[in-house]
C-alpha cells in the first residue's frame, strides 16, 4: 500500500453530500465496484482505486448520516478537509457530486439560517487548494427536460458564476448515474485531463 501511495502522481477525488450518488457514479465511470448503499453515510473512510500512478478516491459523504452521531459526522467532515490538505499536491481534480433536484432547496435552507452551504464551502476550498472542481449534477432523470437549463443556470449562480451555465466558466456536468447517462461527465473529465497532457488516463474510464 505504501508503494502504491508513493507512486501516485495524479489523483481525482469524488466528494459531496451523503446519498447524492457519488459511489454509483464512480462505478459507472470506471466499471469498478465501489461499495454503495441506500443509507446515507455508508462510506465513512476514503475508498481508493489504484491504476499505476493514477488514483481515484471516493471520499466519505458529508452532512446527514444515518445512525451516525453529530460528533462522528463532524469528524468525517474534518477528515475530508485534512485529506485534501495533505494530498493537494497530487489531487488534480475533484468531482463534486450534487443532487440536482434537491440542490437549490438545500442551499436556500442554509441561506435562510445565514450559514454558508457546505457544498459551496467545499467548492471554494477546492479552488483555494488549486484543485479543479467539476460539478456533477446527478439525478437529472428526475428533472423535466424543459426545466433543465433554467435549473442549471440557477445552480451556476449559487456557486457564484454567471448564467447561462454553459458560458459561466463553471465545469458543470448534468448526469444520471442510475440511467447510465454519464457522458457529460466523461467528456468533461477527458477534456480537462487532455489539457493536463495525461491522455494515457483515458483508458481507465468507460
Amino acid at each position: 500500500m505504501e508503494q502504491k501511495n508513493n507512486a501516485v502522481t495524479f489523483e481525482i477525488i469524488f466528494a459531496g453530500r451523503s446519498n447524492v450518488g457519488k459511489s454509483t457514479l464512480l462505478n459507472k465511470l470506471t466499471g469498478q465496484n465501489v461499495r454503495t448503499g441506500k443509507r446515507p453515510g455508508v462510506t465513512l473512510k476514503p475508498i481508493h482505486l489504484y491504476f499505476d500512478d493514477f488514483l481515484i478516491t471516493d471520499m466519505p459523504g458529508f452532512g446527514f448520516m444515518s445512525g451516525v452521531t453529530k460528533e462522528k459526522a463532524e469528524d468525517v467532515k474534518n477528515n475530508i478537509v485534512r485529506y485534501i490538505e495533505d494530498h493537494a499536491g497530487r489531487i488534480k481534480m475533484a468531482v463534486q457530486v450534487i443532487d440536482g433536484p434537491a440542490f437549490l432547496e438545500i442551499v436556500e435552507r442554509w441561506d435562510a439560517r445565514d450559514e454558508i452551504p457546505i457544498d459551496l464551502e467545499l467548492h471554494s476550498f477546492l479552488l483555494e487548494m488549486n484543485i479543479l472542481p467539476v460539478v456533477a449534477v446527478n439525478k437529472m432523470d428526475k428533472v423535466k427536460e424543459e426545466e433543465i437549463n433554467d435549473m442549471l443556470d440557477q445552480i451556476a449562480l449559487k456557486f457564484g458564476y454567471a448564467a447561462p451555465w454553459k458560458e459561466s466558466g463553471l465545469l458543470l456536468a448534468p448526469v444520471s448515474a442510475r440511467d447510465d447517462q454519464i457522458r457529460p461527465l466523461t467528456s468533461t473529465l477527458k477534456n480537462e485531463i487532455h489539457k493536463m497532457r495525461r491522455d494515457d488516463l483515458f483508458k481507465y474510464f468507460r
